[in-house]
């Protein structure tokens, strides 16, 4: 039995994550911020300790602890979440590093994304060793990604024990905010859905995740990238199989981008000028412009990285979604 700290334990990842470590008979505290939603870890055998990622308490919360898992990451395609976006994943995460260090933990798992690594071109898959210029990564997001990545780097560099892991798209249960891909899965359900734009993921059931985040605290290489994936889907082949797996309709009609690209500037940049919430974000329709496939080969091989049928996680999270009430 080993002691984890989990940061990010309220979201999607962390929150399965955190019920893996549990089911592995791991003692796990988690770092909650004063005003988050604990409902993901409704009923769980975990020790809450209150902070962010910024608070002068972390070294004594870190202190006897294994391993820390650094899930959390402030997630928005909003350009006006720059600076928030810079503090939680950069500065968050060095701040967190460091005190993991002072703290004596013997190792740290930082979760990462394949935002940070970048895309191919004409559509190919790329892996760990691909790295697209920072200036060419779409959006503050996955720049501060891209940045948080480079401390834990540093960190490893200079003898700090830190394995990176690069998720990819997940489905499955505990989507609670939801992430981006689980409100196309529910705006599918709710029938919100007449078109779509002819984009490309990578997809992976959340439970793999988890399970490389387990297998990369202990298997994985200090200072190295893990991509953590599974199938490489079209959108529109994504949509075909929530039409198999729930009854539904699949959407017929392939837009344009442009289209969306112009809603979103006028919903952003004019609109959202003038106060209002905006509804499309420009950086997320600029990203379906590009095919983001990932080749996980390596984290396969040398973590032995779970692949799970897909089809079976999108079943979890149509289900899941569906008890919540959300669909």
């Amino acid at each position: 039995m080993a002691q984890a700290l989990v940061t990010g334990a309220t979201g999607f990842v962390g929150a399965n994550l955190v019920r893996l470590l549990l089911e592995q008979g791991h003692e796990v505290k988690v770092l909650v911020r004063p005003h988050s939603s604990l409902r993901n870890l409704t009923g769980l055998p975990v020790q809450r300790v209150t902070g962010n990622l910024l608070s002068p308490e972390l070294p004594q919360y870190l202190a006897g602890c294994d391993v820390l898992f650094h899930v959390a990451a402030h997630y928005s395609l909003w350009q006006k979440d720059k600076d928030q976006l810079y503090q939680a994943n950069v500065l968050g995460t060095r701040h967190i590093l460091q005190a993991a260090k002072l703290a004596g933990v013997p190792r740290t798992v930082y979760t990462s994304s394949v935002a940070a690594i970048g895309v191919g071109t004409g559509g190919q898959a790329v892996d760990e060793t691909h790295q697209s210029p920072v200036d060419k990564l779409i959006g503050d997001y996955k720049k501060s990604k891209y940045w948080g990545e480079q401390e834990a780097l540093q960190a490893a560099q200079s003898g700090q024990d830190v394995v990176i892991v690069n998720p990819t798209t997940p489905i499955g249960a505990w989507d609670g905010k939801p992430t981006p891909t689980g409100e196309i899965i529910l705006r599918f359900l709710r029938g919100q859905m007449p078109a779509y734009v002819n984009t490309g993921l990578n997809f992976i059931p959340v439970q793999d995740v988890a399970w490389g985040h387990l297998f990369a605290w202990q298997k994985g290489q200090s200072g190295q990238r893990y991509i953590l994936g599974h199938r490489n889907l079209s959108l529109q082949e994504f949509l075909q199989k929530l039409a198999q797996i729930t009854g539904l309709p699949a959407p017929g009609w392939q837009i344009p981008v442009q289209i969306p690209l112009a809603v979103a500037w006028v919903d952003e940049m004019l609109l959202g000028a003038w106060g209002k919430t905006p509804s499309l974000a420009l950086d997320g329709v600029r990203m379906a412009q590009q095919t983001m496939y990932y080749d996980a080969s390596r984290a396969i091989r040398e973590l032995g990285l779970p692949q799970t049928d897909l089809d079976q996680a999108i079943r979890e999270a149509v289900d899941w979604f569906r008890q919540q009430g959300m669909a």
